[in-house]
Order: C-alpha cells, then sequence, then structure tokens
C-alpha cells in the first residue's frame, strides 16, 4: 500500500477529512510569502482544534519550511507538535541536524537536460538524503518556486531510483494519474495539494477520490 500526504491544509475540516480517508501524513507551509502560508499561530490552533476534534494518534503532522533558521522552525516544531519538518530550500545536511522533528528533504527534479545526468544527480542528492536518516520528497524544479506549483516531472527519472529506496513523490499529482504515478515510479508515499484543490481551495471530494486511488494503487 502507498501511504499519501495532504499538503497545504489551511482549516481543520480538511484536516479531518484528511485524516478519515486515511491520510499518513498532513502538511501545513510555514514558507513566507507563499500561496498556503500560515502562521505559527494558525496552525497551533488549526492542531489544537483538530486534536480536541479527532483525539491523539492518526496522520503524523509536517511543517513545510523553506532557508528559515532552525530556531525558527524548532519553535514551530514545539508550539504545534510536528511530527516532521519538511525542508524546500537550500538547507545541507549540517542544517538537519539542528532540527527537532524529523526530516523530509525536498529533491527538485529539473525538466529539461540529458536524461542520464538528471538521474545520476538525483540519485546521488537522493542517496545523501537517505544516508542523513532522512527521507526524500521528489517535486519538480520550476526557477522561482519552491514547489507547490501542481506540475509533474519525468516518473521515469523516480523509477530509475534503486528499488530499496523509499522516497515521496510530489509534483502534479492528482486522482486521475496518481495511480499511474504509483505503478510508473514505484514510491513509498505520494504527496497532493493543488490536485485536491478546487479555485485553490481544498476539495472534500477530490481528497476522497485522491486516497481511494492511491490507496488502491
Amino acid at each position: 500500500m502507498t501511504l499519501f500526504k495532504i499538503c497545504g491544509l489551511r482549516d481543520v475540516d480538511s484536516a479531518m477529512i484528511a485524516r478519515e480517508c486515511s491520510a499518513s501524513f498532513l502538511g501545513f507551509v510555514f514558507v513566507p510569502g507563499v500561496r498556503r502560508e500560515l502562521s505559527v499561530e494558525q496552525v497551533a490552533e488549526i492542531v489544537s482544534d483538530y486534536r480536541r476534534l479527532c483525539g491523539s494518534g492518526g496522520p503524523f503532522l509536517v511543517g513545510l519550511f523553506a532557508n528559515q533558521s532552525p530556531e525558527f522552525v524548532n519553535s514551530a516544531i514545539e508550539k504545534c507538535d510536528l511530527d516532521f519538518a519538511q525542508l524546500c530550500g537550500d538547507e545541507l545536511a549540517d542544517y538537519y541536524e539542528k532540527i527537532s522533528a524529523r526530516v523530509i528533504k525536498q529533491v527538485k527534479i529539473p525538466i529539461e537536460g540529458d536524461f542520464q545526468n538528471i538521474v545520476s544527480d538525483t540519485i546521488k542528492k537522493v542517496g545523501s538524503v537517505l544516508d542523513n536518516g532522512s527521507i526524500p520528497l521528489l517535486d519538480r524544479l520550476d526557477k522561482g518556486h519552491l514547489g507547490g506549483t501542481g506540475k509533474s516531472f519525468d516518473w521515469n527519472v523516480a523509477a530509475s531510483l534503486p528499488k530499496d529506496w523509499e522516497f515521496i513523490l510530489a509534483g502534479g499529482l492528482n486522482p486521475a494519474n496518481v495511480s499511474e504515478a504509483i505503478a510508473s515510479a514505484r514510491p513509498w508515499a505520494v504527496d497532493v495539494s493543488t490536485g485536491v484543490e478546487t479555485l485553490g481551495i481544498k476539495d472534500s471530494s477530490k481528497i476522497r477520490a485522491f486516497s481511494e486511488a492511491a490507496l488502491t494503487s
């Protein structure tokens, strides 16, 4: 069974729906200046309401950060009771050691260039993340964006990784293509945000459709 993450959550109702649909991870964005950004106080309030309504256990809670100080990240982890910090910027391995939660590290995959060179570079980057005990998340490289663009990359790059490597596949996934993506790339987990939205808002029917497709693939 492929695990899945519903990312870019901004309200408790969507978090509860994702939990009901057996999501393994719930993602909240702390990156400044992006569309889904929330403050520490906003996420803490959502998590408090979520725990009051749903109790303990359930999906892991993930905070998304990019090039922010370890002090800020750790403060958000503590105040929002996060299980993972997803790093979407230029953070290096020595940065991971300063973070007080498990790390998911975004690895950006270019869509232009020689395929074999892209594969070789991706294997090197993903291997480095795994060597540091962190979880790699593969997403499309779009210059000027940190992710969350709703665009995919060549899944054959992910399929070229060693078969025993666990990684999260992101970028352009939606209820219609996630089964194909899982069959092609064989990820440990998949990640979606834009693909379960309508007019920029999380759509409960799309969350349910995505979860059904992911869990049965």
